[in-house]
């Protein structure tokens, strides 16, 4: 089992699926989410971005291997999308696929291991030698739940490739620069600033050289871009859920 301090986000263990150890192993609904709960920031690839965008706010990491976050609250420990329990708020809200992967994910057993195996987090409640529920095998085969599971599994991690070539993208072009977004709220004092993620610069974007124009409109980056900038309006709506909710925030933070 790989260690905590090796794991993404959610995941407290991980635990390769198998048809001996699991052969009797069930799966069942559940409707919460308790992982999410107080998780403000969500990684998402580039495929939902025109999904995500109608939803949360887009930005991206700091660092050097950034990548895109939908923002479920402005502050770290905030999410206004579920209650305490975990669950939704709202039946019509876009689920990112990184959440609805979970508990299951594709890993490389070995460091050496040139195949991905589909485990999942042993410490998830939604798995196990239950008496309900769907199972996982069926004569020592995967069932067709497994199947639809794997397929899912493969197609977020092309879609992560893709998502890697758009940040690479963005680095090339140097359009990436530290976010800031200032909410100044109606009887406040001061405004409320928002730092410690990154962003598209938009006076480099609209400099760019016709040749580079045509080409990131040719690979499809330029609708993600604007899908990002599109969705930097909604800090306002989650800013105005957290005060709803009575989570507003310091008026000075970083996240």
């Amino acid at each position: 089992m790989a260690s905590a301090a090796q794991l993404p986000l959610f995941y407290n263990g991980l635990e390769p699926l198998s048809s001996e150890t699991h052969a009797d192993w069930r799966i069942r609904a559940q409707p919460t989410a308790p992982f999410l709960v107080g998780q403000h920031a969500v990684p998402i690839t580039t495929d939902e971005f025109q999904l995500v965008q109608r939803h949360m706010p887009i930005v991206f990491s700091v660092g050097d291997d950034a990548i895109p976050l939908a923002l479920m609250g402005l502050n770290e420990g905030v999410n206004v999308f579920v209650d305490d329990e975990g669950k939704l708020s709202e039946e019509n809200l876009y689920i990112p696929a990184y959440i609805r992967r979970y508990p299951y994910m594709l890993a490389r057993l070995r460091p050496d291991a040139q195949e991905l195996s589909l485990c999942f987090d042993p410490t998830t409640d939604t798995i196990g030698a239950f008496e309900d529920g769907q199972p996982l095998f069926e004569d020592g085969q995967p069932s067709q739940v497994t199947k639809d599971i794997l397929a899912f599994n493969e197609t977020f991690e092309q879609a992560g490739a893709r998502t890697q070539n758009f940040m690479k993208e963005l680095r090339d072009l140097d359009l990436l620069m530290e976010g800031e977004v200032t909410i100044q709220p109606d009887g406040a004092a001061q405004p409320f600033l928002y730092r410690g993620f990154q962003m598209v610069n938009e006076e480099k974007l609209m400099a760019l050289r016709g040749d580079q124009l045509r080409k990131i409109t040719q690979s499809g980056l330029l609708p993600l871009v604007y899908a990002h900038l599109f969705s930097l309006a909604l800090m306002r709506e989650i800013f105005a859920r957290q005060t709803m909710l009575g989570k507003q925030p310091q008026p000075q933070l970083s996240f």
